[in-house]
């Protein structure tokens, strides 16, 4: 792999010896997953977009979901423990994360946070995530991605 094709993420896969493939493609612009899913004829509901969202008691939380699915505020401040979250605004998430919108990965972030990946990811052998910049993608098994962020199950939809 070319040293300028690694992200953060990719990295981050490496420093704990997980297996990963990656897929790049051309992308100038944020284009929403559900779209980038069709264009490049994956499946939907193994796609994960991940979102950065602030709890009332200030704390920040990412959450994964099926790219062509909602985020349900009230189960992820459930299943965050949080009486209520909301998402962060765009203009946050590259001094919060080191990430760009359309390019917010799990992993490599700034800082970790308390991460939840919706529970339909356990239902396949590997699941397609954001790299950490626009037009890159990772393919890995769900366990593998749960153990890298010390991530947990949840029902966010």
């Amino acid at each position: 792999m070319a040293k300028e094709v690694k992200t953060n993420a990719m990295r981050a896969l490496d420093r704990l010896g997980i297996r990963y493939e990656y897929n790049l493609y051309d992308c100038g612009e944020f284009i929403d997953g559900a779209h980038v899913a069709a264009l490049l004829g994956q499946p939907p509901e193994q796609s994960f977009k991940t979102l950065v969202a602030a709890g009332k008691s200030g704390g920040h939380y990412v959450f994964l979901v099926p790219v062509a699915e909602e985020l349900d505020l009230k189960k992820a401040a459930a299943a965050a423990g949080e009486k209520s979250v909301s998402l962060i605004p765009v203009k946050e998430l590259l001094p919060l994360t080191g990430y760009v919108r359309g390019g917010v990965s799990p992993l490599g972030m700034k800082k970790r946070f308390p991460t939840l990946i919706h529970r339909s990811a356990a239902d396949f052998p590997r699941i397609i995530i954001s790299a950490g910049r626009l037009g890159a993608q990772i393919f890995l098994a769900p366990e593998d991605l749960l153990t890298a962020v010390e991530g947990r199950l949840a029902d966010l939809l």
